[in-house]
């Protein structure tokens, strides 16, 4: 059991499917690539209906290289949030794709007390490290993150599961009191 769950969440970070990633499916795999050429020496055409399974059956690998997907190589920074009194929190919606690693910058005026809030969000990655003020924090799980006064925070991550999150300030309906990221 144990295995199958580190088999999804190493399937989940790296976008591939998780049967792909355990021990079991091995052998057959290694039947069905020796049964393959038993049939073309047999004198079977070899038709296109064949083609999507065999698709289907690889698995796409990616080379993180030695220090694997958090290298900082593979890191993309995103442009930074703004915590600002009447100023749009984004310049637009961020495009994410699943099992990508960002860090995000929040910069804050205090001009007001301000928070950016986003359950769902939060669920939807994996975090890696909140740094403030040079102080570096991983925490197991976070909702929100307010600013009493000027600061500025960083958010590294990696996007996990597919879907449109936004982080908005609390209490506000206005579209550019929020930052919408879409994940793919």
């Amino acid at each position: 059991m144990t295995r199958l769950l580190i088999a999804a969440m190493l399937a989940a970070l790296i976008g591939a499917p998780a049967q792909a990633q355990t021990a079991t499916d091995a052998p057959a795999d290694d039947a069905a690539a020796q049964a393959a050429p038993a049939a073309d020496a047999a004198g079977e055409d070899d038709d296109d209906d064949d083609a999507p399974a065999a698709a289907a059956s690889t698995v796409q690998h990616h080379d993180f290289g030695p220090s694997g997907i958090m290298a900082r190589s593979n890191r993309e920074d995103l442009a930074p949030m703004t915590l600002s009194s009447g100023k749009p929190v984004a310049e637009g919606e961020y495009s994410l794709q699943s099992g990508g690693f960002y860090r995000v910058k929040i910069v804050s005026d205090g001009t007001q007390e301000l928070a950016l809030s986003g359950g769902d969000f939060f669920r939807a990655v994996w975090i890696n490290e909140v740094v403030i003020n040079d102080i570096e924090i991983r925490p197991l799980g976070v909702h929100s993150i307010e600013f009493d006064d000027a600061g500025e925070a960083e958010i590294s991550f990696i996007a996990i599961m597919p879907g449109r999150y936004t982080l908005s300030i609390p209490g506000s309906s206005g579209e550019s009191q929020q930052a919408v990221f879409n994940i793919r």
